[in-house]
């Protein structure tokens, strides 16, 4: 667990029932809290994961830290990352997602920089305790429900649930998405590999915010309900919590196999075979 002033953190994570290696990596470093998800198998998923978070966790201690410093970061794990599977052929392909928050400033304020690549998310639970999804995956369901062509609740169940469309370990990287938010006393936020969110639907993971005010509690509490409805992926959640903690709300509950994230020009298995 992590403290700074009027500021707390705890990271957790957990293979899950049915994988047997642990891809996902993150790192809780100061104000800076990242989670990657790896892709490859034969450990080069695990591989492509821990150079992304330790590349962003770089960062920690940086003055005037600013947006642009996390873009350019995300860009250098991309570079290592595909450096590394250059030196190495039975680790090419390997790739990973990567989100998380970090405090920048922000002209002389302190703000909250949301990032992500690829389908880990990050979650603000505001003061009022709404819960708020900041980062947009990017993903071949979201692309289907963006299009209309889906529901949100539809893409839960999708064969093509699991392929990302952008990633690291790609050259070009295609982007990195931020988004700004201003710092405000009992703000939380969540950032988690999908692990978490295949598993446990929003309104669940709200009420678990909302009912547990200890950071680390929260995030051990929300592995184990990942698991117990049937962590088929690693799961790996970091819980941000600054000032005061909101109260309020209710805690609502929700095919087996193994599940992984793949990239969009890898076949989906499992569940059937998606053609693009």
């Amino acid at each position: 667990m992590i403290h700074a002033p009027a500021l707390a953190a705890a990271l957790a994570t957990d293979t899950g029932r049915v994988r047997t290696l642990n891809e996902d990596s993150a790192l809780a470093a100061g104000t800076i809290f990242v989670v990657a998800d790896g892709m490859g198998g034969h450990a080069a998923g695990e591989v492509a994961s821990r150079i992304a978070a330790d590349a962003v966790a770089r960062l920690d201690g940086r003055p005037g830290l600013r947006v642009e410093h996390l873009v350019a970061q995300v860009e250098e794990a991309n570079r290592e990352i595909v450096a590394e599977a250059g030196r190495h052929p039975d680790r090419r392909g390997m790739g990973t997602t990567v989100a998380g928050v970090a405090v920048v400033d922000v002209a002389g304020a302190a703000h909250w920089a949301v990032f992500n690549v690829g389908d880990s998310r990050v979650y603000h639970l505001r003061p009022d305790s709404s819960l708020v999804q900041v980062s947009v995956d990017h993903s071949e369901v979201q692309e289907l429900v963006d299009a209309g062509v889906i529901t949100a609740e539809q893409a839960r169940r999708h064969p093509a649930r699991h392929v990302v469309t952008r990633s690291l370990g790609h050259d070009p990287l295609g982007g990195v998405d931020t988004w700004v938010v201003p710092q405000e006393a009992g703000d939380r936020f969540l950032v988690c590999s999908d692990g978490l969110t295949n598993e446990v639907e929003d309104a669940e993971i709200r009420g678990v915010l909302l009912a547990v005010p200890d950071v680390g509690a929260a995030a051990r509490e929300l592995v184990q309900r990942a698991r117990d409805r049937g962590g088929r992926d690693n799961i790996t959640v970091i819980v941000v919590a600054f000032g005061r903690v909101p109260s309020g709300g209710a805690d609502h509950d929700r095919d087996d196999g193994e599940e992984e994230t793949v990239p969009r020009d890898r076949p989906v298995e499992g569940d059937g075979q998606v053609t693009w």
